[in-house]
């Protein structure tokens, strides 16, 4: 029978212990002891970024990592980055204001990755934003929307208001904000995350 040790760890605020094998990984103990199952595994190399979670506040693989080194330490996943009501946290909203998922299955990794990246960062440009995010990878999007939804998150932290600078009340308004422009109007160079197409944004990237 394998070896297996108690490890007792805190998750998203709240004092768990599980007992596992030597070798069961983070992501494991995560899923199947805890039944944490917002952590994805895709990769189980520690390529995707999917399994990503935030270990004392930084980001790490938690398909790379065994369980018993994270005895002792604070874990958060996608499940604890909300409100204790339930109330989406400023990156979670960003993400779903600016269309910044479609399968959502990397998700997850984005979140806990850009989390961590705003707290360090709370005003990151875009070569930034691409930098802090390159350990993450989503087969269905082109990044633009990632991207975008990292500085709406940027602009919700600080209480400044949408992308384009208008406050909250008024981000539906079309003085900015993910909302700021309908998609019909996406070319319309009116600001926003719907203010420039993929292909403007390549034209300003040369």
């Amino acid at each position: 029978m394998a070896e297996s040790f108690e490890v007792a760890l805190t998750v998203n605020g709240t004092h768990r212990t599980a007992r596992v094998p030597a070798r069961r990984l983070l992501s494991d103990l995560l899923r199947h002891d805890l039944g944490l199952t917002g952590t994805h595994v895709g990769c189980e190399h520690g390529v995707c970024g999917c399994c990503t979670v935030l270990l004392d506040g930084d980001p790490v693989r938690s398909c790379l990592m065994f369980a018993v080194t994270a005895a002792g330490h604070d874990v958060t996943t996608v499940e604890g980055l909300a409100a204790p009501d339930g109330t989406p946290s400023p990156v979670q909203r960003a993400f779903r204001e600016c269309h910044g998922l479609q399968c959502g299955f990397c998700t997850p990794g984005f979140l806990c990755t850009v989390t961590a990246l705003l707290r360090e960062t709370p005003r990151p440009t875009r070569d930034q934003v691409l930098e802090g995010i390159s350990g993450n990878l989503c087969r269905c999007t082109g990044y633009q929307n990632i991207v975008k939804s990292v500085h709406r998150a940027a602009d919700l932290l600080s209480g400044s208001g949408g992308c384009g600078g208008s406050s909250p009340r008024n981000e539906h308004s079309g003085s900015g904000g993910c909302g700021g422009s309908s998609p019909r109007n996406e070319h319309s160079g009116s600001g926003g995350c719907w203010g420039s197409s993929p292909g403007d944004e390549t034209a300003e990237e040369s």
